[in-house]
Formats: C-alpha cells, structure tokens, sequence
C-alpha cells in the first residue's frame, strides 16, 4: 500500500519511527513531512499530505501530531477525506469497518509508539464493511459533495 506520512515538530520522532514500521511491512512511504523538531505549523505538512490522498497519488494517509486533535480538524475540512483521531485499538478497528476512514490522526505524545504502531497497523489492516455503513457515510459525503 502507498501511504502518505506527516507530522509537525511534536510528532517528528515517532513520524520516523513509523516510516521504518511501514516500510518494514511491506508499504511504500510518502513522507510530507517535517524534518526536525524545531517548531512548525502542522498545516504545512498535512494539507499536502491529504491533497495526496484525495488526488489518488496514495492510498490512505497517516497524520501525526501532539494529540492529533489539529491534524484532524484540518483533514476533515479537505473534500475527500474520511479522518478519524483514534485513542485505542477500537476505534482504529471501527473506523475502518464502519467509517470507511482513508485518513488517520494520531497523538504521538499521548501514547507510547508501540500503541500508536498497533492502531496503525489495526488500521491498514481492516477492511471497510460496506452494507448499512455505506448508506450512513454517504449521507456524510454528500455534504463535501463526494458521494
């Protein structure tokens, strides 16, 4: 899988962390960003990251951040993107599965990497299961005009 990566400065170590885990396993690693710890603005990084995904260079995207609060809001304001800030294994499995979610946010310095890899990996892992889901997210679509 083709996987666009970004983080800010508060997110920057687990980012290459995350990099070596995915490339690791097998996934092609389009990292937008950013390339130290010195502060930045998240935008900067994640709007290319989700234009990415949306033009279908990618197939899913992955952004990082202190809480992934930010990372989110921003994502979900981009038609075409499904985002979901996650907090544990279960709702990285759900939103897959019942969200169809293409893009990812994590808060890196809320949780340990070993977590964050697992809800990574939960995430890629999971397949979306359509039937009543479908109904109710393109409802949710409809709104950015992406049904």
């Amino acid at each position: 899988m083709k996987i666009a990566i970004a983080s800010d400065h508060a997110a920057f170590e687990f980012n290459r962390q995350l990099t070596t885990w995915l490339q690791t396993h097998g996934h092609e690693v389009v990292n937008f960003g950013c390339s130290g710890t010195e502060s930045c603005d998240y935008p900067d990084f994640g709007i290319p990251a989700v234009q990415a995904l949306v033009a279908g260079k990618v197939d899913r995207t992955i952004l990082c951040c202190n809480n992934g609060i930010g990372m989110s809001i921003l994502a979900n304001k981009i038609p075409g993107a499904v985002a979901a800030l996650v907090y544990n294994e279960e709702c990285a499995r759900m939103t897959r599965e019942h969200h169809n979610s293409n893009v990812l946010c994590l808060g890196a310095q809320q949780f340990p990497a070993e977590r964050l890899i697992e809800f990574v990996r939960l995430w890629l892992e999971t397949e979306f299961a359509g039937g009543r889901h479908e109904r109710r997210i393109a409802k949710a679509r409809a709104l950015d005009g992406k049904v």
